[in-house]
């Protein structure tokens, strides 16, 4: 250790009050810049991974389903909810000009009575036609999904036992799903068939959702993958008019309607980080400063014992970057208790998909948030450490006389 950094340890050890507001200083600034970046980029990879799992052009609901929100509740916030319509509708999609493959999924919602191991939104998917779940879950589960099989979301806690239970029906987990980011997390998917099973249980039992349309006839929504060298816009325009009592909807516009929302929530936060970063580091420039003038005739006697001019601006911009680093790794660590076990109540609150990089990211993200607090604070100690090195000795000590 050199004569800078032991003697800068010292005085940051023998003026400890000064230095832990400096170190909160430096921490609220690099709370501020990793937890701002990485909110800001949770929401940009929530994004991608929601127009990643739509994984259609076209999306058809029921006109109440979309009225309503029931299906942005369902794919963004985990909300369970259930709609219906007739399968003639799937048949009169698959006839109109332009449809290439049109896919059937089922929502419905378990009971929180003590007939379900809990209160979830169950998905159903045909394995057959489906071209929009199935990819997500062979990476996960590479044999095929049979009758009595469930998918669990991410969020969803794995029983010891690998099985639960929908409307007194004892079913076997197969497999568990990456994290999305959105309320896709908090599902459990489910063949068609085994889908309809339990909707039969659940009438079986009192529970009825179907609301007139038979288990066998009913379905939730309509996937559509449009033909090569076909528009979206067109083939749901001939959805539109002639399909009753449905609405269909391009993914794209799912999307941007999502993006909106992001775009604001994204300049707000990146608006407060900016704001706070200005404040932390005018209120550090000023207090090295004020330090500095309580420091002059500790800095005039080391230049009568020989010190020289640049050793003492090292010495100051050694401190500041030391206290600077402890409050950089302090304020890192802050926002990794903040940002990690609250990610999913962020989420919610800001009804947005929401989902945080990979470590390697994280790790990077961290060593950018220290480097920039360890400069912040150095530099803002700069222009004070010249300034208190070029001082003169001789007049400093007989103002202090």
């Amino acid at each position: 250790m050199n004569f800078e950094t032991s003697l800068a340890i010292q005085n940051i050890k023998g003026k400890r009050s000064r230095s832990i507001i400096l170190i909160l200083l430096t921490a609220f600034l690099a709370l501020s810049v990793f937890g701002g970046s990485m909110v800001i980029m949770g929401l940009q990879n929530g994004l991608k991974s929601y127009e990643a799992r739509l994984g259609a052009d076209i999306v058809v609901v029921p006109n109440e389903a979309r009225s309503k929100g029931t299906l942005d509740a369902i794919l963004l916030q985990g909300i369970p909810g259930y709609f219906y319509m007739n399968t003639s509708v799937l048949e009169k999609i698959q006839g109109i000009e332009g449809v290439e493959i049109a896919t059937p999924q089922f929502f419905l919602a378990s009971s929180s009575a003590g007939c379900c191991s809990t209160s979830v939104q169950i998905i159903g998917f045909d394995p057959e036609s489906d071209f929009v779940i199935r990819p997500w879950i062979q990476t996960a589960y590479g044999d095929s999904i049979g009758f009595g099989d469930l998918i669990l979301g991410n969020h969803i806690s794995m029983p010891a036992d690998h099985t639960m239970t929908f409307y007194n029906r004892k079913l076997n987990v197969v497999a568990q799903l990456d994290e999305t980011g959105t309320g896709l997390d908090n599902a459990v998917y489910a063949s068609m068939d085994t889908i309809r099973q339990i909707m039969d249980d659940a009438d079986a039992l009192g529970f009825h959702y179907h609301a007139g349309v038979s288990t066998d006839e009913a379905i939730s929504s309509v996937m559509i993958k449009v033909a090569d060298g076909c528009d979206i816009q067109s083939v749901t325009n001939d959805i539109n008019i002639h399909v009753r009592r449905v609405e269909a909807t391009p993914a794209k516009s799912m999307v941007s309607s999502i993006a909106g929302g992001l775009t604001s929530v994204s300049h707000i936060v990146g608006a407060l980080t900016a704001v706070i970063w200005v404040l932390a580091i005018a209120i550090l420039v000023v207090a090295f400063i004020l330090i500095a003038n309580e420091r002059k005739k500790e800095f005039a006697i080391l230049r009568v014992m020989g010190a020289s001019q640049k050793l003492l601006a090292r010495l100051m911009l050694t401190e500041s970057a030391l206290v600077a680093a402890i409050g950089a790794v302090l304020g890192v660590a802050l926002s990794c208790a903040v940002v990690f076990p609250f990610s999913n109540y962020i989420r919610t609150r800001l009804n947005l998909p929401y989902l945080l990089p990979g470590v390697s990211t994280v790790l990077l993200m961290m060593l950018g948030a220290f480097a920039i607090t360890v400069l912040a604070g150095a530099l803002s100690s700069a222009a004070a450490a010249r300034k208190l090195s070029r001082s003169d000795a001789a007049l400093v000590l007989r103002e202090g006389a």
